[in-house]
Order: structure tokens, then C-alpha cells, then sequence
């Protein structure tokens, strides 16, 4: 391949993307929450990402969880595109965010109409989250989903749901990994997998 891998947009990302996230940690843990953003980024650019969908990677969480970030400053920052994919991503851009519930269900609403650049950062997303709880489920058991205001149920339902969303008029081998975990998930947290 001839050329850089990335240009300098994608350091611009990088260095919001640390200044912003710089004092977050992954919930009820010491682990800062850059290692998600940072592996996520990593299974979109191993996927076939663009820089694009990289950068969205990098900034997935931004809208969510900064609460003076907007849209039009990541548009003049990083192009329409990238604003674009970043506000598919988000289960919400108010602050402060709205329930839990009313939060997923709205995101999970129009998921399965995604385009595939934005069902592959969001395959990513999920395949990550799951991995890490099937990871420390293995050490700690029913325990872990302490750490997070939905219950077992609502958390197990939910990724069901995203995989199930994501499926819909899109195929892609990160589809079958993130099955693959989060049935090995169910499966140690003693939950049925439910049938397609």
C-alpha cells in the first residue's frame, strides 16, 4: 500500500479523545475507559474500517458522555461524516442522559435500519462490552453485573437485542464473534439463548 495508514485527522482524534476521556474509568473499576475506546477502534480497523469509521471508534462515547460536546463541533473538527456516525452511535446527546431503559430503547429502535459503517463501529462496541464481562464473569460470576444500574436480565436482554438489530440486512464475520460471546455469556450467567 502506497501512503500513510491514517492522516493527521485521525491524531486530532486521538488527542480529544484522551483530553476528554482523560479522568474516566470503566465502571467500579481502576481500568481507564480509553482501553475500550482504543479496542474498539482496534476490531474496526482490523474489520476493513476507514479512517472515518476509525475516528467515530475513537469518539463513540464523546456525545454520550461529555457533556459540553455537540454534533456541529465534531462536524467542523472532523467532517459531516464522522458527526454523522458518532450521532448513530449515541444512545443519547442530552445531558443530563435520560434512563437507562428509555435510553437503549430508543437506540435499539433504529438500529436495525443502520447503515453498515455505522452497524460495524456499533458491532465493535458491543463485541468489546461483552468480552470484557464474559472475562470478568469468569472470575467473579452473577457478581459483575453489579457494577451496572440494569439488571442481569435487562443487560443480557439488551446485547441480544443489538445482535439481533444488527443482523437485519447485514452480513459481516464480526456478527458471528459477537454470538459466539455472548452465547458462551449466557450460557455462564445461567440464561436461556433464546431461538433466532
Amino acid at each position: 500500500m502506497n501512503g500513510p495508514a491514517y492522516t493527521e485527522r485521525f491524531d486530532d482524534a486521538m488527542a480529544l479523545t484522551l483530553e476528554a476521556f482523560r479522568d474516566t474509568f470503566r465502571k467500579a473499576t481502576p481500568v481507564p475507559y480509553l482501553t475500550h475506546l482504543l479496542a474498539v477502534t482496534a476490531l474496526v480497523g482490523e474489520h476493513g474500517g476507514d479512517e472515518d469509521q476509525l475516528i467515530a471508534a475513537l469518539l463513540h462515547d464523546y456525545l454520550e458522555d461529555v457533556p459540553e460536546s455537540t454534533p456541529a463541533e465534531l462536524e467542523a473538527r472532523f467532517g459531516k461524516r464522522v458527526a454523522m456516525l458518532v450521532t448513530k452511535l449515541s444512545d443519547t446527546i442530552v445531558h443530563p442522559k435520560p434512563p437507562w431503559l428509555e435510553r437503549k430503547q430508543g437506540y435499539l429502535s433504529h438500529l436495525a435500519d443502520e447503515h453498515p459503517d455505522v452497524k460495524l463501529i456499533s458491532a465493535a462496541d458491543k463485541l468489546h462490552n461483552s468480552g470484557t464481562l464474559l472475562r470478568d464473569h469468569r472470575v467473579m460470576g452473577d457478581a459483575i453485573f453489579d457494577r451496572f444500574k440494569p439488571t442481569k436480565e435487562q443487560t443480557l436482554w439488551y446485547y441480544r437485542s443489538c445482535l439481533n438489530a444488527l443482523r437485519v440486512g447485514w452480513e459481516h464475520p464480526i456478527l458471528g464473534e459477537l454470538e459466539a460471546t455472548l452465547r458462551e455469556l449466557h450460557r455462564r450467567a445461567g440464561a436461556d439463548w433464546p431461538p433466532r
